[in-house]
């Protein structure tokens, strides 16, 4: 068994694929729309599907938002330099929400960043030696 994909629903799914290609670097894998049922679904990674993890994008074509509630946590994403990534995304239009640094109570250095419909996602420095 392996983990083959996290599905968020978004309201504007040209906004969310610009943010998760352009800004975030993924890239789109396929994306097929619905009509009969008024859906979109859009597939995004680091890799191809087969391979890696990946994230789906679900847009229901008559919902233009969503209440996010309070379990939902993030999606984490493993980058060499924290500091650096944070600056590469600003510089991209992307919005930092917590700059890099180490985490609460602990060493591993984070960043948090959000997608345009107000999901984080977390930033863990693989390399805690790239820069302190």
């Amino acid at each position: 068994m392996r983990m083959l994909h996290t599905m968020l629903r978004v309201g504007n799914l040209e906004q969310s694929l610009a943010f998760y290609t352009e800004v975030l670097g993924m890239t789109l894998l396929r994306k097929n729309d619905y009509p009969e049922g008024r859906f979109t679904l859009a597939f995004v990674g680091y890799g191809e599907e087969q391979n890696h993890t990946v994230l789906e994008l679900t847009h229901n074509w008559d919902t233009s938002s969503y209440e996010l509630g309070n379990a939902y946590g993030h999606i984490a994403i493993g980058v060499d330099d924290a500091y650096a990534a944070c600056e590469e995304i600003k510089a991209r239009g992307g919005k930092v929400v917590r700059e890099a640094g180490p985490m609460k109570a602990g060493v591993t250095v984070i960043a948090f960043v959000e997608d345009p419909d107000g999901y984080k996602v977390e930033l863990i420095q693989q390399d805690q030696n790239a820069r302190k």
